[in-house]
């Protein structure tokens, strides 16, 4: 695969519930106004991407108990945003203030509730084929879904040895399947390894679990039900592997953009 200079230094990853009732409101305000104004005219981002997770997608996550999201089943709707390598920070100063200053002056949406959010860091690429899709331009291509699979490290293993483990061992099956065209790996952002996490007018939600956590994005070319055998197999091989755990894996399809498609079907 060729080699260009966009490259991916780390990325926003929000997943979020609409309250009851809301849901219209919410999904026409976050696309029409928040998904530009309050992130991706954030410096270094250059992609971004909307993902629902519909009641009959919900059902197949698993494990039931996780520290990633509480209950297991919250998060309907999953942002995804790029931020480009060498800007990795560049936000620091100016998302949070920006954020603040959009609630302030009646731009925000407090009928919400944050599963998980945060910064990731890019660590590294699996692809199916050699010239494949380039993540760069995942959010942009039209794949029919998106898989996340949160594995935490074994005692003693670092983010690195586990990430060596999946792409080395685990991965491979899986990208062997028909469904699976790219398994991208990041670690936690150093900002968001505390408590104190970068300040917002609510609550970010969870602290995911383990910091040294491997979070992996699996982009599909067929809906996740469809394949989503191969993702507990892939599952049991982590767990069996001794390297790690699976603490959460949920399937997504894409939203269809300027419509409500799919806010019926969520609960």
């Amino acid at each position: 695969m060729d080699d260009y200079p966009v490259k991916i230094g780390n990325m926003l990853f929000t997943m979020v519930d609409p309250h009851h009732g809301y849901e219209v409101a919410y999904n026409r305000w976050y696309e029409r106004d928040h998904f530009y104004a309050g992130c991706l005219i954030f410096p270094g981002l250059f992609a971004g991407r909307r993902w629902v997770a519909p009641r009959r997608l919900k059902d197949l996550r698993f494990p039931e108990t996780t520290p990633f999201a509480e209950p297991y089943d919250a998060g309907s709707f999953l942002s995804i945003y790029w931020r480009h390598q060498g800007m990795e920070n560049a936000g620091q100063d100016w998302d949070g203030p920006s954020v603040f200053w959009l609630y302030e002056n009646g731009r925000g949406f407090n009928e919400r509730t944050h599963t998980h959010t945060a910064n990731y860091d890019f660590m590294s690429v699996a692809y199916k084929d050699d010239d494949g899709v380039p993540i760069e331009l995942a959010l942009d291509h039209d794949y029919a879904g998106l898989a996340v699979i949160v594995t935490e490290p074994a005692d003693g293993v670092s983010s690195e040895q586990l990430l060596t483990w999946l792409e080395g061992t685990a991965a491979p099956p899986l990208l062997a399947q028909q469904g699976p065209d790219a398994i991208a790996s990041w670690t936690l952002n150093e900002q968001f390894r505390s408590a104190d996490r970068r300040e917002s007018p609510m609550s970010l939600g969870t602290t995911g679990g383990d910091e040294n956590r491997v979070l992996q994005l699996c982009f599909l070319t067929e809906e996740p039900d469809q394949c989503w055998d191969a993702f507990r197999q892939y599952g049991d091989d982590i767990d069996a592997g001794g390297a790690g755990r699976v603490t959460f894996a949920a399937p997504f399809i894409p939203t269809v953009i300027g419509t409500d498609t799919y806010l019926d079907q969520l609960w």
